[in-house]
């Protein structure tokens, strides 16, 4: 009797503990977390600097910008954060700690536990990149618009090292790349300026073989001397013919005095109509065409050296705008040398895990006794 009541239970603690495995497999995790992240876990120090770019023009910034200040900051100075974090996170920033630090060897030494460590020294890139990810970040803080770098390793030295050079390359970088703008604009500007002094100089050689063709260094100087003496010699036709109505009041129109002064009067004449076919004729070799063709030509020459003058005054303000709106990575906050490993955060993470395992376990049980009820 008493073996059959102990085998029962025996039985029934059975039960019961099969009922709780899910807390025991709880209560083994969470054992297991324990010893992980209290002695196994490896220290990782973490190294924290904060930049903001500003630019060098001064114009540029005293602008107001209503969208930016609505928007709670200067959305250039947003965009240009963006773009530098970005690059501090790019393969190519990779590539280059990894030249100057030996990254893969220190983020894949078998000093440091398995579940922390990148698995192979010659993992393949992305995978390094991956796990450079989960190592270095690069937030941008809206409230206080800078850009703060966290860079973490598992040496104080070796975090402070991959900050520091991601600020100065990070800095080096955004000033190559206002360098080549910059550049690329001036570069630009003298190319027009080149291309518009040929066109100048041409125009202007066009104009001095026109005056050497027609031997005169201004056409329209010599159309108005011309119409000059035409306006003088009229004024002598009229007082010739002035002259010989008052002789023909008392003379006859044979008389020497009234003969000559008719002469005059012919010869007058015929230098009028020459000198006005000088000044303008139907067949197009006249001084007013010559004129014309000048103008023409002297206003393309004017025009074009204006262009040259306004091409010169735009590189010359392209060049001082080169240097002014250089772009510079302010250091707020040099990345400090860690004295205690931030990382991993034992207790948080062991009282976390516990929590969670445990309420996962609850909910399970209880999803376990819904199910038995329903059986039952």
């Amino acid at each position: 009797m008493n073996d059959s009541i102990k085998k029962e239970k025996f039985r029934n603690l059975c039960r019961k503990i099969w009922r709780m495995k899910i807390f025991a497999i709880a209560i083994f995790a969470s054992l297991f977390a324990i010893l992980y992240w209290g002695f196994i876990a490896s220290d990782r120090y973490v190294s924290e600097a904060r930049v903001i770019i500003q630019r060098t023009d001064m114009a540029a910034s005293q602008a107001m910008d209503f969208g930016s200040l609505l928007a709670g900051g200067d959305g250039a100075s947003r965009t240009d954060q963006m773009l530098l974090r970005d690059r501090l996170l790019s393969l190519d920033m990779l590539q280059k700690l990894n030249e100057e630090l030996h990254l893969r060897e220190h983020y894949s030494s078998h000093d440091h536990d398995i579940l922390t460590r990148m698995f192979f020294k010659d993992a393949s890139l992305e995978f390094f990149h991956r796990h450079f990810l989960s190592r270095v970040s690069v937030e941008y803080d809206e409230y206080a618009g800078v850009l703060v770098i966290q860079a973490q390793a598992y040496d104080a030295k070796m975090a402070q090292k991959i900050a520091q050079v991601l600020v100065r390359e990070g800095e080096r970088y955004m000033n190559v790349l206002g360098h080549q703008l910059a550049q690329e604009q001036v570069g630009f500007l003298e190319k027009q300026i080149k291309e518009r002094s040929e066109l100048a100089l041409d125009a202007r050689q066009r104009v001095l073989a026109f005056q050497n063709a027609k031997g005169l260094i201004s056409p329209q100087s010599a159309a108005e001397n011309l119409a000059g003496v035409v306006n003088k010699l009229e004024e002598q036709m009229t007082e010739l013919s002035a002259r010989k109505t008052a002789l023909l009041g008392y003379l006859a129109a044979t008389a020497p005095a009234v003969v000559e002064v008719d002469l005059q009067i012919q010869a007058i004449e015929k230098q009028i109509k020459t000198e006005k076919a000088r000044l303008t004729s139907a067949k197009g070799q006249s001084l007013n065409k010559t004129v014309e063709e000048y103008q023409r030509l002297e206003l393309e020459a004017q025009f074009l050296q204006d262009a040259y003058k306004s091409a010169l005054v735009a590189l010359e303000k392209g060049r001082i705008e080169a240097t002014r709106t250089l772009k510079k990575v302010q250091v707020l906050q040099s990345a400090p040398l860690p004295e205690y490993p931030m990382r991993p955060r034992r207790l948080y993470n062991i009282a976390t895990f516990i929590l969670g395992a445990f309420l996962l376990a609850g909910l399970a049980q209880l999803l376990a006794s819904i199910v038995r009820d329903h059986r039952d």
